[in-house]
């Protein structure tokens, strides 16, 4: 019974979905829920360290429950993008309620979108790499498939990296050089694939061509289903859930890095590498995506039975309490640059 615990992660979609019916207040449900109510939870409810029993872990993660939850959240997103769409196309809004939908809306295709498709594309099989692709499409980002598991998780903690935030870089200039660094990342990493095997970029066997032409047959799609009006909301929702993606890549692993060996490559990717939070709203929230050291550790392992590591780095809170500090540099840097030098100091 205490697995259900897991669908307390709907609460987010549900929120969208309670902005879009009621609208009014009601429009900023998912922010108010993601950004004020779960950072007063985890400032006053302590998080635990408890892992998984070894000996339960083989079966754990053969429970097709905890794949099921993850499945659901693709029809999930499509179904509120439709009815935020057509929610837009039908009814008269004011200027409060419609930025509140699109903040909404926009959170929850980044929390229970680009977050499940984050877990399912690690995933071997060609179902859950589907779901995958398909959920980051409604956030025009396919990209982040390729980029993220063949480059973030190679590179991360390292300058190579442009998911990986440095030590005094603003979340606003981090923005920018990540979006553009993964994307076009995610160019070069193809164009390396289709090299080795004799192919030509510009070709259909080019994934990137490929997500290039879906998504904008996506937009044309909603053009002609809606009207090109609300082609800049979709837009705008995608943007949303982008900024989310990249604001926790920046808290991941903000000032983290990698030694060089005497061989001039890093040193493989460890728990002290990532930034963690064990506060058990925001866990139970994001799929574990907070124990994030253990997912570089072992990409493959799933997220109900990600462990928490003593050795990874602790965040001072919980990833949305976190993210909002973000938002003020001067802030984050006093609290965070005391925590790397502390690190340092213990490491020499």
């Amino acid at each position: 019974m205490k697995d259900l615990k897991y669908l307390l992660a709907y609460l987010i979609p549900l929120s969208g979905g309670l902005a879009l019916a009621y609208q009014g207040v009601w429009s900023w449900a998912t922010l108010i829920l993601a950004f004020i109510i779960i950072p007063i939870i985890d400032t006053f409810l302590p998080g635990t360290t408890q892992n998984v029993p070894e000996e339960m872990e083989e079966s754990r993660a053969k429970n097709v429950f905890f794949d099921v939850l993850l499945l659901a959240c693709a029809p999930i997103c499509f179904a509120l993008t439709f009815f935020y769409l057509y929610t837009l196309k039908t009814t008269v809004l004011t200027t409060f309620e419609l930025a509140g939908l699109t903040m909404s809306i926009g959170i929850v295709l980044g929390a229970t979108g680009i977050n499940v498709a984050h877990e399912l594309g690690h995933r071997p099989g060609r179902l859950e790499q589907s779901f995958a692709k398909s959920i980051l499409l409604l956030v025009l980002y396919q990209h982040f498939f390729i980029e993220h598991n063949r480059g973030h998780h190679k590179y991360v903690s390292t300058d190579a990296d442009p998911a990986t935030a440095r030590k005094n870089e603003m979340i606003y200039q981090f923005i920018f050089r990540s979006v553009i660094g993964q994307y076009m990342g995610a160019w070069k990493l193809e164009k390396i694939r289709l090299q080795r095997s004799g192919d030509t970029i510009l070709s259909w066997k080019n994934e990137m061509v490929r997500f290039s032409v879906y998504q904008m047959s996506y937009l044309l799609v909603i053009a002609a289903a809606f009207g090109i009006q609300l082609i800049p909301f979709a837009i705008a929702i995608a943007v949303v859930g982008v900024l989310l993606l990249e604001i926790i890549n920046y808290i991941e692993h903000y000032g983290l890095k990698r030694d060089i060996l005497p061989s001039g490559r890093p040193e493989r990717v460890l728990p002290k590498h990532s930034w963690n939070s064990n506060q058990d709203v925001g866990r139970i929230m994001l799929f574990e995506l907070t124990r994030h050291s253990d997912h570089h550790f072992k990409a493959s392992r799933k997220y109900q039975i990600l462990r928490h590591m003593d050795e990874s780095p602790q965040l001072p809170t919980g990833y949305p309490g976190s993210m909002l500090m973000t938002l003020i540099p001067p802030l984050w840097f006093a609290v965070m640059n005391k925590r790397l030098e502390k690190r340092e100091l213990t490491r020499h």
